[in-house]
């Protein structure tokens, strides 16, 4: 009769305990119970969920290819939209003018496909982005800083309750402190030179479109300046009291403007000397110089001079930090009334020309789609208003001024100061100028050779050269 072993109890306490443990100890690996969402999950999902990993891990290329596969094999999936953005927002991560470019067009289709979804905002913002990163110096070519200029106005304009709106608005102010440095730098140069007419009208696009940049101040005094060379060199008292009251309204908009400038003490000297009253400061302009001067403008040391001249992108640290930047379009600026009312005559009495005494005929004339037109020479005489065809009528819809188009708002505090101290102060300098080179062509050709007759001016075609152009360009300048 064979006899049972008997068992230790410690050996079997150990058996016990050893069934409780879980199963996933002692190198057996736990088997994950397999949820019914995993089970039963959609393959556009699937994509998605794998592009978006591939994104996250800087992997753009493979994050794009299963995103296009997702668009292009389930065009009724809930998740296109995220997809398609998704596409823009690799480009633009990427980088590089080729990513961005792409990124751009991405995001413009995003806009097409699906222009009421909230995100919509965010594709148009991204688009003045994307053309704000390719933005080059002031002194390189200004494409993309009057696209982003452009894009960035668009956002304003269409999603005004957006959260990204001060965002936008601060890169507005950026782009147009970044061109408006580009139009000054080359008005600056005229001005050293003694081109006067040529530097006025880009002090005139300056001061009228940004009257955010820094350096605004300077370019009113410069202006202001520029009519007191031309009062002196006047015919007659008219024009040169003209030219002195268009002056000391020059002087005024720095004192009304930009109080705390440091051409503000010449301002008031300029104005004293012809009795005019010192304007009281803009209560918002006194506010946002404050500001500006005390958080807007860090100071730039010299480690961050040599980098930024190193640096493709422009340096924008000069740039205003509050105040509403310009949403006009490029061709429509905030004239006065007075200015407007300028261009309707001068539309109805035909162009201003004038004729040098070398013999050559310099018009000022505008330009219509459709015309062929020589485009005039750097330097030429150029109006501070803008002038309509004289063939059409006001009646026409085309005729109007583009100072009557309708704009967003009065965004330039200059055009209300303008038209309600001098109304048609710009108008009568025009005509002064006009007169002024009537008179010197006329002189001109009353000293013409003895025993032979006067030539007919010749009509500037444009197809001489440059020299030729200034020469007969700078005896028409009447300072």
């Amino acid at each position: 009769m064979s006899r049972t072993p008997k068992r230790s109890p410690i050996l079997l306490a150990a058996a016990i305990a050893l069934s409780f443990l879980p199963a996933g100890c002692f190198g057996h690996k736990k088997m994950a119970a397999k949820t019914p969402d995993s089970q039963n999950a959609e393959p556009d999902k699937i994509l998605y969920d794998r592009a978006l990993n591939d994104y996250q891990h800087g992997r753009y290329t493979e994050s794009r290819l299963a995103l296009q596969t997702l668009i292009n094999s389930y065009p009724d999936s809930e998740y296109l939209a995220k997809a398609k953005l998704a596409v823009a927002d690799s480009y633009y991560k990427e980088g590089g003018v080729e990513g961005l470019t792409q990124a751009v067009a991405e995001y413009k289709d995003f806009i097409t496909f699906f222009p009421f979804l909230p995100e919509a905002a965010y594709a148009q913002m991204q688009v003045g982005m994307a053309h704000y990163r390719m933005m080059g110096k002031p002194d390189r070519d200004a494409t993309q800083g009057h696209l982003a200029e452009q894009e960035f106005q668009t956002f304003l304009l269409t999603y005004p309750k957006s959260p990204l709106i001060p965002t936008a608005e601060q890169r507005l102010r950026e782009v147009q402190e970044v061109l408006a440095e580009a139009d000054f730098d080359v008005a600056h140069f005229y001005y050293v030179k003694g081109d006067y007419r040529a530097s006025a009208a880009r002090l005139i696009e300056v001061t009228q479109r940004y009257p955010l940049f820094s350096e605004s101040d300077r370019a009113l005094s410069m202006l202001g300046d520029i009519y007191r060379r031309a009062a002196k060199g006047a015919k007659n008292e008219q024009e040169r009291a003209t030219l002195r009251k268009q002056s000391d309204v020059e002087y005024a908009q720095i004192l009304k403007e930009y109080p705390l400038s440091p051409l503000a003490g010449e301002a008031k000297h300029q104005l004293s000397q012809d009795g005019t009253a010192i304007p009281t400061a803009d209560p918002q302009a006194l506010a946002r110089a404050e500001y500006d001067q005390k958080y807007g403008h860090p100071h730039i040391g010299m480690l961050t001079r040599v980098m930024g001249a190193v640096k493709s992108s422009p340096n924008v640290s000069t740039a205003a930090r509050t105040g509403q930047p310009d949403l006009n379009p490029p061709g429509e600026t905030n004239a006065p009334q007075g200015e407007a009312q300028g261009a309707e005559s001068a539309a109805q009495n035909g162009s201003v020309a004038g004729t040098g005494s070398g013999g050559q005929n310099v018009t000022i004339q505008p330009v219509t789609p459709g015309e062929s037109s020589s485009a005039p020479p750097t330097g030429s005489p150029v109006l501070p208003t803008t002038q309509d065809p004289p063939s059409k009528t006001a009646s026409s819809p085309s005729a109007a001024p583009a100072a009557s188009a309708p704009t967003p708002a009065q965004n330039s505090p200059r055009a209300a100061d303008r038209a309600a101290s001098q109304p048609t102060a710009t108008d009568a300098a025009a005509a002064a100028l006009s007169k002024s080179d009537a008179a010197a062509a006329a002189q001109d050709n009353s000293k013409s050779v003895k025993g032979k007759k006067a030539k007919a001016p010749k009509v500037n075609s444009g197809h001489e050269s440059t020299s030729k152009r200034k020469k007969g360009l700078r005896k028409l300048i009447p300072w």
